[in-house]
């Protein structure tokens, strides 16, 4: 299992959003560069970088900083945020970035990215799933920065689209997002048991090195990490195993 740090741009500031509410907003830097680099440091292969003005609003501000990430072209980078059509797609992936993160339109307009995964490397698309959890455990999808509840579930989507050529898939439980609640793992256990051949990547709720440990033994190919690296609740060696290329010091 690979570790992948995150970094939520927003204002060309480097945020973090408690359970994606926008009036829950803390600044971590006013530089994300310097956070860019601190991750490169730690010895991160890849980066997920979340456009939030651009899910928001669908602008395109923060498009010069990314730009000035992949100018670095030291680590493989994944971006989602406001990408709701074909060419906005292309051109992200023109410009360097490894993996584009398909968000809301994946559930809304499923047909389309369909069509995507069709045209483009399938290899290259993450489609970014965030589940709420019914009482029956029942993971239901969520849009517009989890403000709109579908009818769909996470396995009825994946199913659909696995006919299609789906490789990757990010996977979010809302309710531990930015919690530092521990991940479900119960969520990753099922989506591996369900779709083995899925490469899923494990969002929300790390909070400690027995979380990567655990999520590890899901089966889960990555996990995505935002607050708890940006608050440094992980101590580096602990880190070490789940950054390949890290080179910490004695």
């Amino acid at each position: 299992m690979q570790l992948i740090p995150a970094i939520d741009l927003k204002d060309g500031r480097c945020v973090r959003l408690y359970q994606g509410d926008f009036n829950a907003e803390t600044v971590y830097a006013d530089n994300p560069l310097e956070v860019f680099d601190r991750y490169l440091a730690f010895g991160a292969r890849r980066m997920h970088l979340v456009d939030l003005d651009g899910a928001k609003d669908g602008s395109q501000r923060n498009l010069p900083l990314i730009r000035s990430m992949l100018e670095r072209q030291a680590v493989a980078i994944q971006v989602g945020g406001g990408l709701r059509n074909l060419q906005r797609v292309r051109d992200l992936l023109a410009a360097g970035v490894e993996r584009a993160v398909i968000g809301s339109v994946a559930v809304t307009a499923p047909d389309e990215v369909i069509a995507w995964l069709r045209e483009l490397n399938a290899d290259r698309l993450v489609l970014a799933f965030d589940v709420r959890i019914d009482a029956d455990g029942t993971p239901w999808l969520t849009t517009h920065g989890w403000r709109a509840q579908s009818q769909v579930t996470l396995w009825d989507a994946v199913a659909r689209y696995s006919e299609h050529g789906l490789r990757h898939v990010l996977c979010t439980d809302i309710a531990r997002d930015g919690a530092l609640t521990g991940p479900n793992l119960m969520l990753y256990r099922e989506a591996l048991r369900r779709f083995p051949k899925i490469r899923w990547q494990a969002s929300g709720g790390v909070a400690a090195a027995n979380d990567l440990r655990a999520l590890a033994d899901t089966g889960v190919a990555a996990v995505i990490s935002g607050r708890a690296l940006l608050e440094n609740k992980i101590a580096l060696e602990d880190l070490q195993p789940f950054l390949p290329n890290a080179s910490f010091p004695a």
